[in-house]
């Protein structure tokens, strides 16, 4: 029988061994990276600027009262009863230049040429209104001289 020397079936196990480790601390590493879950990605805040406010609404002069004058016609128009109607004529009336203000109503347009009703007043206008309880007619036109209204035209809705 022949002995083997024992450096090198320890030199043969040895290198098994070194084997057998390197493939379990393999194994381990990629047992690591199955297990581990994946490092989250870098979440980049993003700066939401606030959008700018929108620039106010700049209503010129003509604008506010053609809206004041409907509200008043409307209210006119639509009184119950005739105190709280003279009511809304007398804060109507106190934005003419005076009750002879004229009034024009457009009944026809044809290539820029206007046909207009009688022309009244605003004092007799919204003495209509209130007597009629109807308001037909909205404001197309208006011009304005010391913030008081010199003239209205008027067209029906």
């Amino acid at each position: 029988m022949m002995k083997h020397p024992m450096f090198a079936l320890s030199l043969r196990k040895t290198m098994l061994m070194a084997v057998l480790v390197l493939l379990a601390m393999g194994a381990c590493k990629s047992k690591k990276k199955a297990v581990e879950p994946a490092p989250a990605p870098e979440v980049k805040e993003e700066v939401v600027k606030p959008a700018p406010a929108p620039a106010p609404v700049v209503r010129s002069a003509e604008e506010v009262a053609v809206e004041k004058l409907e509200n008043y016609f409307n209210t006119i128009a639509t009184s119950s009863n005739a105190t709280a109607a003279n009511q809304s004529i007398q804060d109507a009336l106190g934005m003419f230049s005076n009750q002879e203000t004229p009034v024009l109503i457009v009944i026809h347009e044809e290539g820029g040429v206007k046909d207009y009703d009688e022309p009244t007043t605003i004092k007799k206008y919204v003495d209509y209104l209130k007597d009629t309880k109807k308001n037909l007619n909205y404001i197309s036109d208006i011009r304005l001289a010391g913030g008081k209204v010199t003239e209205l035209e008027l067209r029906r809705k």
